[in-house]
């Protein structure tokens, strides 16, 4: 696995504790992408703000 990855920001795209690496983009209006991991992907689609919808979720790497 990569190392050089982003780490996951979150649902809201700020500095979060949860330091996995993002392995979802989601993009937002306005807005940089939210980098996500996959425990946090639901919750960013749900409570991100600017998130597009319907959602554009890109893969950006493998868990």
């Amino acid at each position: 696995m990569s190392s050089d990855r982003e780490k996951c920001g979150g649902p809201y795209g700020e500095v979060s504790e949860c330091g996995d690496p993002a392995v979802f983009e989601v993009r937002r209006h306005n807005r940089p992408s939210l980098q996500v991991c996959p425990l946090h992907l639901g919750p960013s689609l749900l409570m991100g703000s600017g998130v597009l919808w319907p959602p554009e979720i890109s893969l950006v790497g493998r868990p």
